[in-house]
């Protein structure tokens, strides 16, 4: 009984044929060991580094605790200024986290520090970085990106507890409906397989990110994240080729959000409550039938 997970693969470089082969076209998690640590980034970013560029700027700040369900989603719980938090996951142990934060609308000289691995691959949201800061002991819950991109997710100053699920798990992973992420009653590190069976024999993947390692997670890929120091990581996104992957992601950006935001605000817990029976009844369906093969 339990989670089958296998380690992922790490390489110290890799040339554009092979990632390609390997891990673009196959779909597959892999760990970039070099390739931050040709940026000036891998040697100036730290917390101290970051608090003094980025200062004061107020960000809003979230927790573990389960969606409130008249809430859009990524609702944040508190806010703080920036050099204010960072004194606070070097003190302590928090589950206050920073999620998709662009530090260089306020401190673009951030920019000279890192370049996108455009020698691996093409299509990258240059303009749309994103970075995470999180606290010894916080979690990311368990979900996939909803613009479906590829993710070069660099990190710094700690490290970072990993657990990847493809997407063809999706239901038995309880994913809720119209959303990209899953029941929040499990712990996936530590799951309860008596009260969530669909979880027993799903495979994935287990890995712990150190300074300047880059993940390479290729889109759709479920991921949960726990900050083992506070610490902190930068996201760098990539469109696949795919068209069908587009119009995927603009589905989830609008129609799909939209709707959900909605159903929230006039049904409230009725709405959750249908969302989580639902999702409980497709795993144990796909359970039963041994899926997905």
């Amino acid at each position: 009984m339990g989670l089958h997970l296998k380690p992922i693969d790490v390489v110290e470089d890799i040339s554009k044929e092979n990632f390609e082969k390997k891990y673009l076209q196959a779909r597959k998690p892999v760990i970039l060991k070099n390739m931050a640590r040709r940026w000036p980034a891998y040697k100036k970013w730290t917390l101290d580094y970051m608090r003094n560029t980025v200062r004061d700027v107020e960000v809003p700040l979230y927790d573990s605790s389960k969606a409130d369900p008249a809430a859009p989603i990524n609702a944040p719980v508190h806010k703080m200024k920036f050099s204010e938090y960072i004194d606070l996951i070097e003190r302590e142990p928090t589950d206050l986290r920073i999620f998709l934060f662009d530090p260089i609308k306020y401190a673009p000289r951030l920019l000279q520090d890192y370049v996108s691995p455009k020698d691996l691959m093409g299509g990258f949201l240059d303009k749309y970085p994103s970075m995470f800061f999180g606290g010894r002991g916080s979690v990311t819950f368990l979900h996939f990106d909803i613009d479906m991109a590829h993710i070069f997710h660099t990190h710094f100053s700690g490290r970072k507890h990993i657990l990847l699920f493809d997407y063809k798990w999706k239901e038995r992973l309880y994913k809720l409906p119209y959303t990209t992420y899953s029941i929040e009653d499990y712990d996936i590190s530590n799951p309860d397989f008596r009260k969530f069976p669909a979880l027993d024999g799903v495979e994935g993947i287990e890995c712990f990110l150190e300074h300047g390692d880059t993940l390479f997670m290729p889109m759709g890929w479920w991921h949960w994240m726990k900050y083992l120091e506070g610490s902190f990581s930068l996201s760098l996104r990539a469109w696949d080729k795919s068209w069908a992957v587009k119009a995927h992601s603009l589905w989830n950006l609008t129609i799909q959000r939209k709707f959900d935001n909605l159903m929230k605000a006039y049904f409230k817990e009725r709405y959750m409550n249908w969302k989580e029976n639902l999702a409980i009844k497709r795993a144990n369906r796909f359970l039963k039938a041994g899926l997905p093969r």
